[in-house]
């Protein structure tokens, strides 16, 4: 499936290199490898406990409980005249294990509509075709597992790899670039997507937004208080056409006191249909110490990525039906695609408050469903950071999911996923401990 969460990198022996040499990170104390190429990275790590799982509660070191842990290596050349030309190569990194991709803390479970034969509507009076219905479900289930999670595929720049030319109208980049409907989203995030209180855990998978596009090109312009980009990301189909493509925008306007914007991501799946559509409007308050911030996205998918060969791969395991096994798999295959199809709305509000090195947030965060399953779910919570210097800070938050009806999430941070939940409705609790440190 195309979602921002099905994605992985394991190092190779030249990034091992890079990471024992230096982690380091945007915006601090940067290790320069050569006149305009500097070193960066981000290292932080904690203990989270999660309630509501299968296990029960469950405690575990977990890397990324602010932000994902990464290192990269970035660089600029003035080439005069107002141009410059840069580059970004940035990776994933997780601390708890030294790898570079990892699972949700509920493992390979996923949620009850999509696991159980009956919640997916395939219901029959014939008890071997009823049979048949959960058994070829669990077997699908197998294989969308397969691919929950941070960073599985093995991507070793998965964060971000992209060159660009700077100008006196705009820049334009190509490579791996980050959507510019997540990019408003993240703007108006008042957790800027940090912890297991930014809205964006309510809705892990499917995921609401793709949050990063390979093969993109994006042009981006700032001009006083004025910003937007416009991206183009090419499926690149052997097959041609519009197979995979995306394309995007936003645009925004920033004062000292306040700032609104809008963004819009649309991406078309595997067949050339529209699918996942992501529209983010948001406005925030800067009142010195205190912020506010405020967002509303509206999310549909009719045609979800990545579902359309499942019929072709049931009919080996459901060969014992006879002639029934095509038309059976093409009816799994169809629930599959029902079952994850979108059609909700995003809501969050949040509160900052900063005094010296106490960083205090709470925020509100809603996702209403309006398909069949009605999985609703809110969040609300609170995190606290004390700075221990510039570059380094204690963190804790606190958070509960609501989860109605069939929804069924479970907390995680920025690095990680939480995952579901013991069963649908089910609530949870997470608290997070960590300490992160830029480099």
């Amino acid at each position: 499936m195309s979602h921002s969460t099905l994605k992985s990198a394991r190092p190779g022996a030249i990034q091992c290199i890079a990471i024992a040499t230096a982690l380091c990170c945007a915006g601090a104390a940067h290790a320069q490898m050569s006149p305009g190429v500097t070193l960066y990275g981000l290292a932080d790590a904690g203990i989270t406990s999660v309630s509501g799982l299968k296990g029960g509660t469950v405690t575990q070191l977990a890397s990324g409980i602010m932000e994902g842990s990464r290192w990269g290596i970035k660089g600029t050349e003035d080439l005069g005249g107002g141009y410059k030309a840069i580059f970004t190569l940035e990776a994933r990194v997780e601390l708890d294990t030294g790898a570079s991709s990892n699972r949700p803390i509920s493992g390979s479970q996923l949620s009850d509509r999509y696991s159980q034969a009956t919640l997916l509507g395939l219901t029959s009076s014939s008890a071997t075709l009823q049979g048949a219905y959960q058994a070829a479900v669990s077997g699908v289930d197998a294989l969308l597992a397969a691919q929950y999670g941070v960073n599985v595929t093995g991507n070793v720049f998965d964060r971000q790899a992209f060159v660009g030319l700077i100008t006196p109208v705009g820049g334009i980049l190509a490579g791996r670039q980050y959507t510019p409907a997540y990019e408003t989203f993240g703007t108006y995030d008042i957790m800027a997507t940090q912890s297991g209180l930014s809205a964006g855990q309510i809705v892990q998978f499917p995921a609401v937004f793709e949050i990063r596009a390979s093969n993109a090109l994006a042009y981006r312009i700032a001009q006083g208080g004025l910003s937007g980009s416009l991206m183009y990301a090419p499926g690149e189909s052997t097959q041609g056409g519009s197979q995979n493509r995306l394309v995007g925008f936003n645009l925004g306007y920033k004062t000292g006191v306040f700032s609104v914007g809008l963004g819009y991501n649309s991406k078309n799946n595997e067949l050339g249909e529209k699918s996942l559509t992501s529209s983010v409007v948001g406005a925030s308050m800067n009142l010195g110490n205190s912020s506010f911030s405020t967002l509303a996205a509206k999310i549909t998918d009719d045609h979800p990525a990545g579902l359309s060969v499942i019929s072709a791969s049931l009919l080996p395991s459901l060969a014992g039906l006879g002639s029934l096994a095509g038309p059976t798999a093409d009816k799994i295959q169809s629930a599959f695609i029902d079952a994850f199809k979108q059609d909700g709305t995003l809501f969050h509000i949040g509160y900052r408050y900063v005094t010296g090195p106490h960083t205090a947030s709470v925020a509100y965060n809603r996702y209403n469903d309006s398909r069949p399953a009605d999985a609703d779910v809110a969040s609300f919570g609170v995190a606290y950071s004390y700075a221990l210097s510039k570059r380094t800070d204690l963190n804790a938050v606190l958070v509960r999911y609501n989860n109605k009806n069939l929804a069924q999430v479970a907390p995680g941070g920025n690095g990680y996923l939480g995952g579901v939940t013991a069963s649908a409705g089910t609530d949870s609790t997470g608290l997070a401990l960590g300490v992160r440190h830029r480099f």
